[in-house]
């Protein structure tokens, strides 16, 4: 299925899913090191990449020149259980991956704000655009921690916006958050949304219908290039 700014693949399984997801992004970051001796890869977090996470670990890429970092995070120590950071390190960062260099969003600060700048400071270190990000979904539609109640929404989904982290205050996301902005997502070299189950298969369809605005949708438009969405029940 093909749409103005998007391409959906659909899988008979979450395992077969997981292993052409990795598939794929093993072979952008290979091309990404051919051609300039360096990777980097943004996750999400959430329940939903756990086997990707390990699918991507096995394959075959010089793991040692790969950047790897997140979409969004939670404001939370690292060994929580709601801690995107602790996910990859214990899913994506093993076996061949081990190598991978990881910048977290969230750094061991008190002060978020303080916390954001670090992290955008460090990202701006490694090269840009991204040479992937993957991305996630809820059933709200909010994507990265772009949720539409955020008091500031406008301002991360600001084509034209400098920041590439910020903080994220909204009631639905359960804690304080740290995101990249829409300028960093969009800009990246290949960018996909991996969603599974029937809910989110709907959102992704209301996301889609002609006038619809919510904060994936937004993405999908803004990306630079054809976003590739990878969904199984």
């Amino acid at each position: 299925m093909t749409g103005g700014n998007w391409r959906r693949q659909d899988f008979s399984s979450r395992g077969q899913l997981a292993e052409a997801l990795a598939a794929t992004v093993a072979g952008r970051l290979r091309s990404a090191i051919k051609d300039r001796n360096a990777a980097t890869l943004a996750v999400s977090g959430g329940s939903t990449p756990a086997l990707f996470f390990a699918a991507l670990s096995a394959q075959d890429v010089e793991w040692d020149k790969v950047v790897v970092t997140l979409a969004d995070e939670r404001f939370v120590a690292e060994d929580s259980p709601r801690s995107n950071a602790g996910l990859v390190k214990s899913k994506l960062l093993q076996g061949k991956a081990a190598r991978a260099r990881f910048v977290p969003l969230a750094a061991p600060l008190d002060d978020i704000a303080q916390a954001a700048a670090q992290a955008d400071a460090g990202l701006r270190l490694f090269g840009l655009p991204l040479d992937v990000a993957v991305l996630g979904m809820g059933i709200d539609g909010h994507t990265a921690s772009f949720f539409p109640d955020a008091a500031n929404l406008d301002n991360l989904l600001d084509p034209d916006g400098t920041a590439l982290v910020s903080t994220v205050d909204a009631p639905s996301a359960g804690e304080p958050r740290l995101t990249l902005t829409l300028p960093i997502i969009a800009s990246a070299r290949f960018i996909a949304l991996h969603i599974e189950g029937a809910e989110k298969q709907s959102a992704l369809d209301k996301s889609l219908a002609a006038g619809s605005t919510p904060p994936i949708r937004r993405v999908l438009d803004a990306a630079q290039t054809p976003v590739e969405i990878f969904w199984a029940a």
